[in-house]
């Protein structure tokens, strides 16, 4: 039986087990295929307080996991198959093994949307990014491309321009998802151009680990042509992992856990933290507060209940 279950290493999950293992709740993280989360596919952060000169994603999240096992946190791979929330203690499966647990922690994140090409998997962290917040900074001065075509892709290419010297954005489509606000702010902006009705086919140059152009294809006549660009933002959306929650917990209709106040779910003795809730921010530093509330709050449940 444990005190408090963490599923999810990243920023949310490691912050979580930090305050949870502090207040001698001995928390048990599971780390999840994606272990480190999102942050584990940049390489400089240099928003997150604390580095003025800047921290390597990976290491970011490493120092993370040792400080929260220095005081007592416990670590195990794996993936949560399977989850019974419907009493308590609640239920959690990996693989056949079965684990109980008064409370439950869900940091499991939100897993970019990709376009599933192997140059562009071969250059995330080297020029592809699914976050113009934490990376359009290193592009100043250089042109950039944004994939898609809703009000993420209009804010993202706005976001850019403060950095890049234009910014295109790529949509397979004429018409646009975007809300009308977005997409008429975007169209005044004299340093955003646009290609319609075209997809990427590859992104060079895998090779240099860097990225020099896309190779993109019409939608309309399958013709080919190379798009020279310095970096490629994917703003076509995040998929939570919570398919293991459907039916127990209160989600959005896109997945995403529905807050009832603070870091608490419909269900008393589960909260969430991070990127599987926050649709909007989805930054390191608010993953992180995230996960020390979630933590505070069961620990004020247990010390209730005790």
């Amino acid at each position: 039986m444990h005190n408090v279950i963490v599923i999810g290493s990243g920023c949310a999950g490691n912050t979580a087990a930090i305050y949870a293992a502090r207040a001698s709740l001995e928390p048990l993280v599971i780390e999840g295929l994606e272990a480190g989360g999102q942050l584990t596919l940049t390489t400089d952060v240099e928003n997150f307080p604390g580095f003025p000169e800047g921290v390597m994603g990976p290491d970011l999240v490493d120092r993370m996991k040792r400080q929260a096992i220095r005081f007592g946190a416990v670590y195990k791979q794996g993936e949560v198959s399977r989850a019974d929330l419907s009493s308590r203690p609640f239920k959690l499966w990996i693989g056949e093994e079965r684990l109980k647990t008064k409370t439950l922690i869900i940091a499991s994140g939100a897993s970019a949307r990709w376009l599933g090409l192997e140059s562009e998997q071969d250059l995330i962290g080297h020029g592809v990014s699914s976050c113009a917040t934490c990376d359009g900074f290193f592009f100043r001065g250089l042109p950039v491309t944004v994939i898609g075509g809703g009000d993420s892709a209009m804010e993202e290419a706005l976001f850019l321009t403060k950095f890049a010297t234009n910014v295109s954005i790529i949509h397979r489509r004429e018409g646009f998802r975007a809300s009308k606000i977005m997409l008429d702010r975007a169209k005044r902006n004299e340093k955003i151009r646009w290609i319609t009705s075209a997809v990427v086919a590859d992104v060079e140059d895998p090779q240099a680990k860097t990225v020099t152009s896309l190779k993109l294809r019409s939608t309309v006549d399958g013709k080919e042509w190379d798009h020279k660009t310095s970096a490629m933002f994917l703003a076509i959306g995040h998929v939570p992992n919570t398919r293991i929650f459907r039916g127990q917990l209160d989600l959005d209709p896109q997945g995403y856990i529905v807050s009832h106040g603070g870091a608490r779910t419909n269900i008393p003795g589960v909260f969430h933290a991070g990127d599987v809730q926050d649709r909007v921010y989805r930054q390191a530093i608010t993953a992180a507060g995230s996960g020390c509330m979630a933590a505070i709050e069961a620990e004020r449940l247990l010390e209730a209940e005790d």
